[in-house]
């Protein structure tokens, strides 16, 4: 397993998702656009976790990537505000709104996806090397 503790802040991003880039290679069975997708939705993650859980506050940020046989997970935990996955609408494609795809994007790129609030807040991403092809809906 590859662990990170960081700063919530978009500053750190870049090199959070440079530890999740190198992680990908590991699987030498993955498909082209794995990576791809991988970083997508960890970004698309972190990105919710400062922006709508700490606001604008501080808060730290601990990052879990255990790559396996056959898969990657990716488990982000934090302090701050919890959401409830359920309530949050797809985005209207047609429209192209400034913001809103996050977890479209996440749930659209990622095989498993399960969120627990509380302390910490916990959500977890998982990826097949094959693909599961039906996009997941997050579990809490």
């Amino acid at each position: 397993m590859i662990s990170l503790k960081l700063p919530g802040r978009l500053e750190y991003r870049a090199p959070a998702t440079r530890v999740v880039a190198l992680a990908c290679r590991l699987l030498p069975s993955r498909r082209d656009d794995f990576d791809n997708e991988v970083i997508s939705a960890f970004i698309e993650a972190f990105n919710n976790v400062v922006v709508h859980s700490y606001a604008s506050r501080d808060g730290e940020l601990e990052v879990d990537i255990e790559p396996g046989a056959d898969r990657l997970t990716i488990q982000l935990k934090d302090s701050g505000k919890q959401f409830d996955p359920s309530a949050t609408r797809e985005p209207d494609l047609d429209s192209l709104p400034e913001s809103g795809f996050g977890l479209f994007i996440m749930r659209s790129f990622m095989d498993e996806i399960a969120y627990v609030p509380g302390a910490p807040n916990t959500l977890s991403m998982t990826k097949f090397c094959g693909g599961r092809g039906k996009a997941p809906d997050i579990h809490q």
